[in-house]
């Protein structure tokens, strides 16, 4: 079946069935619909709003290896060769090069925060590695901030969020997947024991295998099938700037800030490590799973009561299949950006780069980071409902891993070897009495 991937429109008739239906329309959800029809299997992707226009579309675009959770590297490497081939494989723009990442630093001090990481991913064979004050200057010229050194891994790299989900997505439908915007999946239903179809605002589809690739929204979904699920959400915020040129290279952080050189000239703004978090029911339903992560990360999370606090209090964990639901009266999340933590992201690298100065913010935007207990991804099968599967709970890391992770999901569904093992990925680690292992970001 020949698709015309570029008009979204043309998908908006549901098949009667399909091998796998996608929930969420995603950097994860297209990477593993890409990775099934690839194969020949018939997918239906089904976007309650408009594909990509959550954290998907407003990250900061880094595809990186470095500082990632030791458990992450092998997904992350084998992401960054799909990275690598997007760009062919889908016959679309992604944005995506090798830039190099530099996470800079101003102390011996700051050096050694660095060191615990590099000691646990030495068998890995990454390319990362501390550099001088001279080499600093190569990559952040004319700085006004005294950075004595930095770590760098010249291989990281960064893509274009606003492209790259659209462009996955058609390339999956030039392998016959369809994409349903404005489909809301309310539900699913079972036979003999195992997923047999969902249930959609705009009808029914039969099928084998059910993937909830729903960001935020996947717990919510995951509650209404009795499927525990511990995610909890940060505020992400970034502001985009017009082009401007002499400014530092690639993308970089430092001690209250963090940037990003776009395709365009211009630069994502936004202030590294530092999030504000809601509080919300889920708070305190998954509070002693999240014990680990707010003992290492408490210094960057700022709490607060908000509109999050009293819409998710009045969410049903149950709802009827025939009537509308919160997915439909919510299509998309787009929360209000938190002005005090970019005006001082801006003020910082104005501060440390002066070739900065003139820069102009002519958009601020936010999204919601859906986040696990030890933040590092599910990608999983469900053990209690056979042919439902998660992947959920990227933790900020989700727009670079993607690839790998829908590459690992399409092998789990199909029952092939892995690529990668995915037992850190396993969703049972939240039932089967494990302990939660979080790595400390520090930084």
């Amino acid at each position: 079946m020949e698709n015309d991937p570029s008009d979204y429109a043309k998908f908006q008739i549901l098949p009667e069935k399909a091998d796998v239906v996608v929930i969420g329309g995603g950097i994860a959800g297209a990477s593993t619909a890409l990775a099934l029809a690839e194969k020949g299997v018939s997918v239906v992707v089904c976007e309650k709003g408009t594909v990509g226009e959550e954290q998907s579309g407003r990250n900061w675009g880094w595809v990186r290896k470095m500082g990632r959770d030791p458990r992450e590297i092998p997904l992350m490497v084998r992401s960054m060769e799909i990275w690598d081939g997007l760009k062919e494989r889908t016959g679309e723009e992604t944005g995506f090069r090798r830039c190099g990442i530099t996470y800079f630093f101003e102390s011996d001090d700051d050096a050694a925060l660095y060191q615990p990481w590099m000691k646990a991913v030495e068998g890995f064979g990454l390319d990362t590695g501390f550099i001088g004050a001279a080499e600093v200057e190569t990559v952040a010229p004319k700085s006004a901030r005294s950075f004595t050194g930095a770590l760098r891994t010249a291989s990281d790299g960064c893509a274009e969020p606003h492209l790259a989900t659209r462009a996955i997505l058609a390339g999956a439908a030039k392998h016959g997947a369809r994409v349903v915007e404005a489909c809301a999946v309310r539900g699913v239903e079972t036979a003999a024991g195992r997923v047999s179809e969902v249930i959609t605002e705009k009808g029914r589809i039969a099928c084998n295998a059910v993937v909830l690739a729903g960001g935020s929204w996947s717990t919510f979904f995951a509650r209404s099938l009795g499927i525990f699920f511990p995610q909890l959400k940060l505020l992400s915020q970034v502001a985009r700037t017009r082009p401007i040129t002499g400014g530092p290279l690639g993308c970089g952080s430092g001690r209250g800030f963090g940037y990003r050189q776009r395709l365009d000239g211009g630069y994502n703004f936004s202030m590294r490590s530092l999030y504000p978090v809601q509080i919300t029911p889920d708070s305190f339903r998954f509070a002693k799973k999240f014990l680990p992560a707010l003992k290492d990360e408490w210094k960057g999370l700022k709490f607060r009561i908000g509109s999050r606090t009293f819409q998710e209090a009045t969410f049903p964990s149950r709802w009827a299949l025939d009537r509308p639901t919160i997915f439909e009266r919510v299509r998309t999340l787009r929360p209000k950006a938190d002005e005090k933590v970019l005006a001082d992201a801006i003020a910082n690298i104005r501060a440390a780069f002066p070739q900065m100065s003139d820069v102009v913010v002519n958009e601020k935007v936010s999204a919601w980071i859906d986040l696990a207990p030890d933040a590092i991804p599910v990608v999983s099968p469900v053990d209690t409902l056979p042919g439902f599967f998660i992947a959920s709970g990227f933790s900020g890391h989700g727009f670079g891993i993607a690839p790998g992770a829908g590459e690992l999901m399409a092998q789990l569904i199909m029952g092939e070897a892995p690529a990668i093992d995915p037992t850190p990925f396993r969703h049972s680690r939240f039932t089967d009495g494990s302990p939660i292992e979080h790595w400390p970001a520090s930084f």
